[in-house]
Parts: C-alpha cells; sequence; structure tokens
C-alpha cells in the first residue's frame, strides 16, 4: 500500500490539542504526541494525514533514515507505580507484519514482528521497566527491522498516537493536536441526558451579555430555555453608557446616574421575558470600574446612589443580583468592598428574604494560594456575609479549570461559588471561539453551585454554538464529549445539510483559544493558520488554497444565511482581507498580477 497524501493538505490542514472527556475520567498522561511530532521516520516525503490521524510512519532498514522516528519529551519527575508506553498504530498489508523495535532510553520495550491490525488502528500497551524513565529528558524510538524494503513501499509500520502513562489511560483524540469534525448522522437528545433520577451537575446553567443590547438579550433567552439553561445576568457594561461612549472613556460609567426610562422599559422587557421562560435574570453593576467615583462603606451616599438600581430591579421581581468589582484599580480593600456587599444584600432581604446575591472579588482567578490574593479571599471569608456567592474563572482567567483549583479557592474564599467560565468570550475584538468548551472537570460542579459562560460581544447568534456545548456541559458533565457536543449543536441549530456544512467549516476555522491552548481573548485562528502556512518551506500555493478556501466559505455563508450571521460573516470576511494584504507582502512579486485576488475568486 501507498502513501498518497500530499504535502499542500498537511499544510493546509495544521492540526491543533486536549483530550476529549469522556464520562469516566482517565489517569494523567505524563507525556502525549501525535505519530507526526516524531522526527524522521518517513512524514515528509508521504504526508502525516492518513485517515483522520496525524501520522508517521517507518520503513525497510535499507531506507536509511526512514527507518527510524524518535521523539524526545521532558519530565519534571516520575511517579510512583507501573508505567506504560500507550502505542496507538497500524501495519501494512503486507503478508508478514513488519518487524519493529520500540526503545526508551536506550532500554528496548519491544522487539519483532508488531501485532497489529492491517485495516485499522489500534492501541496497544507496553509496560516500562521500573529505572528507565527518569527526571528530565527522556528520548522514545521506535524504529523498523525488516532487512529488506524500499521507501513508499511495504513492509512498514505507522503510529498515529503514543502516550506515557499509568495502565488504565485511554487515548482518546487530542483536540489540541488534532481537531476536526464530522457531523453526525441524526440528532440527539440534547443536553446530553441525565441517568434516571441523576440530578443537573450544575444547578444553575447560563450565560451573561457582554456589552449586549437588550435585543441581544432578548435574542437568546429561547436558546437558553430550549437547551435547559436557566440563568441570564446582564453585563454591568450593559448598565454603562455605551450608547454614547466608548467602553473605557470614564464618561462611560456613570453608575451613580438614573438610567434613561427608554434604556430602564427596554431591560425590563428583558427581565419579564426571562421570567416567561423559567430563566433566573440576575441584575449586575460593577460602578468601580473605569469610573470616576466609587462606591465607599465610609461614604454612605455612595451605597445610596447604587442601591436605587437595585431597588428598581427587585421592584420586577428579580431575586438574584451581582456587585461585581472585577479588573478595578481603585477600592481594592477587601473589608470595605465587603462591607458595600453585605449592605447592598442587607436591604434587598429587608423586602424578600430570598434575594441572593452574587460578588465578583477583585482576585476572581487562580487558586487564591498568591501572595495578593490569599489575604484577600481570607478577608472575604471572615467579613462577607455567608450566604453570599462568589464568582471565579478558574485557575486563570482563561484556561483550563479542575476540580483541585475549585477547592483551594473555595477553602480560601469560605463561600460557595460560580464559574464565570471566560469562553467564548473575544472581549469585542475581531476575532471568534466557536469550537466546544473543553478542559473543565467532569467533577467541578460538585465543588461549585453555578456555571455561567461569558460570551463573544457582537456575535451573538453565531456564539450559540459553543454556547450550547457550554450548556451541555453544564447540564451533565460525566458525559460530556465535547467531539459529539459542536456537532449535535450544528445539527440542532441549522436545518439543512449545507447549511450544517458551512457551519461545520466555520468552526473548524475559528476553533477558539482553548483548542489551540491560547489564554488570550483575542486570540485568531484564522491569522494564526495562515502564519504557520506562509512561514513554511515551499508555502506559496499553501497559502493561496488556503485563502481560497476561506473565501468559498464566505459565499456559501452568505448563500445559506442571508439574513443571519452577519457580525460573523463580517469578522471572516476582514481576515480574508488581511490575508490577502499578508500574502502580497510575502511574496510582492505577486502583487501586480493580482494572483491573490484572482486565486480567492
Amino acid at each position: 500500500m501507498k502513501h498518497s497524501t500530499t504535502y499542500l493538505n498537511t499544510l493546509l490542514w495544521l492540526t491543533l490539542a486536549v483530550s476529549a472527556a469522556g464520562s469516566q475520567p482517565t489517569p494523567e498522561a505524563l507525556a502525549s504526541f501525535t505519530g507526526a511530532e516524531f522526527r524522521g521516520g518517513a512524514k515528509d516525503l508521504f504526508g502525516s494525514n492518513f485517515d483522520g490521524e496525524q501520522v508517521n510512519y517507518v520503513y525497510a532498514l535499507p531506507t536509511g533514515a526512514h527507518a527510524t522516528m524518535e521523539v524526545t519529551f521532558p519530565l519534571k519527575s516520575v511517579p510512583p507505580g507501573p508505567l506504560f508506553v500507550h502505542l496507538k498504530g497500524r501495519d501494512d498489508d503486507y503478508p508478514a507484519q513488519c518487524a519493529i523495535a520500540i526503545e526508551l532510553n536506550g532500554r528496548t520495550l519491544f522487539e519483532g514482528r508488531n501485532t497489529y491490525s492491517t485495516k485499522a488502528f489500534e492501541t496497544k500497551r507496553f509496560a516500562i521497566p521500573e529505572g528507565v524513565l527518569k527526571a528530565g529528558e527522556n528520548t522514545l524510538v521506535i524504529a523498523s527491522r525488516e532487512k529488506e524494503g524500499n521507501v513508499g513501499m511495504p513492509p512498514w509500520f505507522q503510529v498515529a498516537a503514543c502516550v506515557v502513562a499509568p495502565e488504565k489511560y485511554v487515548i482518546r483524540r487530542d483536540l489540541h493536536k488534532d481537531f476536526w469534525m464530522t457531523l453526525p448522522a441524526e440528532k440527539r437528545p440534547f443536553p446530553e441526558p441525565l441517568p434516571e433520577g441523576k440530578q443537573p451537575g450544575f444547578k444553575f446553567r447560563g450565560t451573561k451579555g457582554w456589552m449586549w443590547t437588550p435585543q441581544q438579550y432578548l435574542a437568546e433567552i429561547p436558546y437558553l430555555a430550549q437547551f435547559k439553561g436557566n440563568f441570564l445576568m446582564n453585563c454591568y457594561g450593559s448598565m454603562c453608557d455605551i450608547e454614547h461612549y466608548r467602553w473605557g472613556d470614564p464618561q462611560c460609567n456613570r453608575w451613580w446616574e438614573d438610567l434613561p426610562e427608554a434604556k430602564k422599559k427596554a431591560y425590563e422587557e428583558v427581565v419579564r421575558e426571562c421570567q416567561r421562560n423559567n430563566i433566573v435574570f440576575c441584575f449586575s453593576m460593577n460602578p468601580n470600574i473605569l469610573s470616576k467615583r466609587v462606591v465607599n462603606d465610609n461614604a454612605p451616599g455612595s451605597v445610596d446612589a447604587l442601591f436605587k438600581h437595585y431597588a428598581w430591579m427587585q421592584g420586577l421581581g428579580v431575586k438574584w443580583f451581582n456587585i461585581s468589582l472585577d479588573d478595578i484599580t481603585l477600592g481594592i480593600n477587601a473589608s470595605s468592598q465587603a462591607r458595600v456587599v453585605n449592605e447592598v444584600l442587607g436591604r434587598l432581604r429587608a423586602k424578600d428574604p430570598e434575594a441572593q446575591m452574587i460578588f465578583c472579588p477583585t482576585y476572581y482567578w487562580s487558586d487564591g494560594t498568591g501572595k495578593e490574593q490569599k489575604p484577600y479571599l481570607e478577608t472575604l471569608a471572615r467579613e462577607l456575609d455567608k450566604d453570599v456567592f462568589l464568582f471565579w474563572t478558574g485557575e486563570a482567567v482563561v484556561g483550563k479549570i479542575t476540580r483541585k483549583g475549585a477547592e483551594t479557592f473555595h477553602n480560601l474564599g469560605g463561600h460557595r461559588m460560580f464559574l464565570w467560565d471566560n469562553y467564548p468570550v473575544n472581549d469585542d475584538r475581531p476575532t471568534m471561539h466557536l469550537g466546544p468548551v473543553i478542559d473543565r472537570d467532569p467533577d467541578l460542579c460538585e465543588v461549585v453551585d453555578g456555571y455561567m459562560s461569558n460570551p463573544m460581544c457582537k456575535q451573538n447568534e453565531i456564539n450559540r454554538f459553543p454556547l450550547l456545548t457550554c450548556l451541555d456541559y453544564a447540564w451533565n458533565p460525566a458525559a460530556y464529549d465535547p467531539f459529539r457536543s459542536i456537532g449535535q449543536a450544528i445539527l440542532h441549530l441549522a436545518d439543512t445539510a449545507p447549511q450544517r456544512e458551512a457551519l461545520r467549516d466555520l468552526v473548524e476555522a475559528y476553533p477558539g483559544m482553548l483548542i489551540y491552548g491560547q489564554h488570550s481573548t483575542g486570540f485568531n485562528a484564522v491569522q494564526e493558520q495562515f502564519t504557520r502556512i506562509v512561514t513554511a518551506p515551499f508555502s506559496r500555493q499553501a497559502a493561496l488554497a488556503y485563502i481560497e478556501h476561506l473565501q468559498r466559505l464566505s459565499d456559501r455563508l452568505k448563500q445559506q444565511f442571508p439574513g443571519q450571521y452577519a457580525p460573523a460573516r463580517q469578522t471572516l470576511d476582514n481576515d480574508i482581507q488581511l490575508l490577502k494584504k499578508r500574502f502580497a507582502e510575502r511574496y510582492p512579486e505577486l502583487a501586480a498580477s493580482g494572483t491573490a485576488q484572482t486565486a480567492s475568486r
């Protein structure tokens, strides 16, 4: 069997990395890599994309450098207990299976004819003797032992993935290194149903706005209700004067003033629509962010000025409230903040004992053990009303979120918690994050009561796709599967095969910061992909093909969704124009001929 995957396809579909969470967590891997991450072998001759896997392969000994591949990986330490090399591979279709050797740090783990299937990839374990792994640099080698054979012809052995881990580790496709989508054949119930008698993972499940208008909130409420969301918080920025000032202008946040009557009526309709759909509406303000005045417990008039907004919302039947003091530069005093929050909650409960408060602290990320965070959280633990919830974004502002981090933060902060998940938020940057939410522990809900996704700004329509995966995770975290989830989100939100295929390709183009392992809400996957392409050798044709693919995608989206997703389509079109400009800068001799322009139509 010859390998026919082209180098062009390899350039076009450079891949990405995180493990797909299954219904049961697996042991932690010490090291993990795709076959394509091995040096040597024959991937540079025939490409590394094969049967949906990122592969490398070795041929017989006479092929020289193509008979051996290796990967080097560092370890900080070696844990106790049996460890294994989990190798996902496939044999050629030659009558006799290819003889190979697997060596780790010069120690042979296996030598002889492999026992892998010729028809499909399968995973086998190879025990690592005690003392072979070491702290520091380790090298794994996979080599052919066949004495006769030519490049491109059997005998050969192919590797798709390799993991160093405990015995019960299960290799699943790694989204960070290999994100692509196959649309499901049929709709499943969505979110994934719970086992009989099982309660939802998070009691509260929903989203907030990001400088959204009242019309944006109203547009998303039906989708929250349909897919088992039950929580919606307004962005505190929405309560600022974003109608007349850009966010960041000190004139924008005039929290001490009354809201205009038209704006109040618009948000009253948002509250009523939530109530009609059995969705908890949570009212939010941040008086101290980018403001000329701050709330201070030593200035009772400031508390009165803030409370009038909460009293207005309480008069509409709202029971959940938030005071956010995140991302501020003034008023960072835990005791003062606690007294303000306690005072507002006390006034609310004087009229309604069921009133609830969530406080977003100034230190809302990390596990709380940092030099500044720890004393701040310990003060809140002592002085903040015990009924108040704390918002928390995880160990970082953006990134992986673990139960261990939540437990540490909870123990220091001393209060129940809501997860403010900073995904798929773009902070109004010119980008999109459309892939499924990943890297959230399946048992996080045992420590955290509520889950709130932070959305994109202008692209609230296209935001529904990652939002649905967030709701799927929040409903049934133990069974959450990001591959299944994003596929089902597309099936449930699009009607025809051409629509679903266009959306699939858009999600693959902008899979998001989590899948790329980037901790930046402004990360742009399309621009990053283009950079990878044009910095590779012999990249002109691949760069042209990528621009052409994006242009065709833009045309398909316009055709399939003439009245939808306008901000998302604009983001894509802006990126296409940027890539054309970068192509012209990279290949100035072609700019005059208009090659980039004609090739993209």
